[in-house]
Formats: structure tokens, C-alpha cells, sequence
């Protein structure tokens, strides 16, 4: 089958991989499993220094020919993606796939609109959907010049499923959808794929262990568990279909928001 014309599939052996949240859940988890597909070139951003150098340890025992990096940085702050996108295009030659794994649930605590302040409505907001359009934004200018590359943002299914208590965070996830669906759309002629994963409840995480505590929040949670009959999704669950989707073998994919999820929703 022809490919398209100037687009350029790069292999994993070729691609520098950087990772935005890489430091714990599904953005380790990732990065390990892109170490072990062949990557060689691994950046990791996040906001604590030990905990970053910790992950690239991690991801070292596993791959020690890699090269792995930590860019400290809050992405949701310009300033610092800027000088954390710049550092890593230096370090790692080149970004060819770039993944927004920054969702942060142990600030937040599902709860119904009634029982918010509307002071808390724009910081929900900004702290789930501007590291991600930040990242995207100033990584593109790199994959355009490289005639390829792969963008793949990280929401939930609360962008999909109305559900009491994610309001806000609904209505943030949403934005990363269609934020990532139409950049595939301007993207494609660049050779630059735009994807987006909504997992619903991610075992043996942080933000599992925050949202299933008490209140309101464990009770959405129990029911959300209950309805996996395939089973929670682990990080390495989520990880597995991220690396097929940042390598040439979905080099046809793009604009797709995909569940996974254990059968909790379907669409």
C-alpha cells in the first residue's frame, strides 16, 4: 500500500519519546513499555525532581541503553513548558512522540455542581486542559519539520459518559477530546497524528486511591468498578495501546478518542 507522500513513519529505534506526568502511573508505565518496544531516546517532565530521577531509574533497569531524561517543569505553566520542550528537543534530537499523561484527580474530589464554589470552577478547568494544548502547541513546529511525529493526550471518560459529580471535569475532559480531534485534523498534512486515551477508573494509582477514600467520591468509584466486567485497567493496560499508537504500525490513525476501560461504557 502507497504511503502518503513527505509523511515519515518513524520507527521506535528512531524516535525520541517525551512524556509529560512520565513520573508515576500511566506515564512510567508508558515509558518503560516504549524502552522495552526499542526507544532509545526517553524524556520524562514533572514537577519533583526526586521523583523524576527516580522514574528514570526505573526506566533504566529496565532498558540500560536508553538514554532517559527528567525535565523538571509544570506544564500548565508557559514559562516552564517552554524552556522543558526546548531542553528536551536539545537532549533528545528530536521529539517524535509526545504523550500528555498530566491528569492530577488527587486535587480533585468528584462532587455534585451544588456543592462547589464557582471559585473552584477555573482552576479545575485550567489544571486538567492547559498542560496538554501547552505541550501540543510547542512540540508540533518540531514534528512538522520532521514530516511525522505523534501527539497523544490522555483524558477520561468523563468527556463521554455524563456523570454525576465530574461537572467541571467532565466538561475539561471534553475540551482535550475535541482540543485533540481537531488538531488531528490541521496535523494530518504535517504527517503528525493526533489520538486521545479516556480511561475510566486506572487501578493501583494515586488518584484510585484518592477517589475511593469516602463520601460521595467512593460511592461514584464502587459503582464505576463494579460495571468493569473485563476487569479495572491497570497503567500497563493503558500503556500497551499507547505504544501501539505512537509507532508506525497505526501510522493510518488519527483523530480517534479511544476508551479503555473494562467494559465500563462503550462509544
Amino acid at each position: 500500500m502507497a504511503e502518503a507522500p513527505n509523511v515519515v513513519f518513524h520507527a521506535y529505534a528512531d524516535s525520541g519519546v517525551l512524556i509529560t506526568g512520565g513520573t508515576s502511573g500511566v506515564g512510567l508505565a508508558s515509558a518503560i513499555q516504549f524502552a522495552q518496544a526499542g526507544v532509545r531516546r526517553i524524556g520524562l517532565v514533572g514537577r519533583n525532581a526526586e521523583r523524576g530521577e527516580n522514574a528514570r531509574q526505573a526506566v533504566l533497569a529496565v532498558c540500560p541503553e536508553a538514554s532517559v531524561f527528567f525535565f523538571q517543569g509544570d506544564a500548565n505553566v508557559l514559562e516552564q513548558a517552554q524552556r522543558v520542550v526546548a531542553e528536551a528537543a536539545e537532549k533528545l534530537g528530536s521529539i517524535d512522540v509526545l504523550l500528555n499523561s498530566t491528569i492530577d484527580m488527587s486535587r480533585y474530589t468528584p462532587e455534585p455542581l451544588i456543592n462547589l464554589s464557582a471559585a473552584d470552577i477555573g482552576p479545575t478547568m485550567m489544571s486538567v486542559v492547559l498542560a496538554p494544548m501547552h505541550m501540543s502547541c510547542l512540540v508540533l513546529p518540531y514534528m512538522k519539520q520532521r514530516r511525522g511525529g505523534v501527539i497523544l493526550n490522555v483524558a477520561s471518560d468523563a468527556a463521554k459518559v455524563p456523570t454525576p459529580g465530574e461537572t467541571i471535569l467532565g466538561a475539561a475532559m471534553a475540551a482535550i477530546t475535541v482540543f485533540s480531534r481537531t488538531l488531528a485534523m490541521e496535523a494530518k498534512r504535517f504527517g503528525v497524528r493526533v489520538n486521545c486515551l479516556t480511561p475510566s477508573l486506572i487501578g493501583g494509582t494515586t488518584t484510585a486511591a484518592h477517589v475511593q477514600k469516602g463520601g460521595f467520591s467512593a460511592k461514584l468509584f464502587a459503582q464505576v468498578e463494579s460495571m468493569a466486567s473485563l476487569g479495572v485497567c491497570s497503567p500497563d493496560d493503558l500503556a500497551a495501546m499507547i505504544v501501539f499508537l505512537g509507532g508506525p504500525q497505526a501510522g493510518k490513525i488519527t483523530g480517534q478518542v479511544i476508551s479503555v476501560n473494562g467494559g465500563i461504557s462503550a462509544g
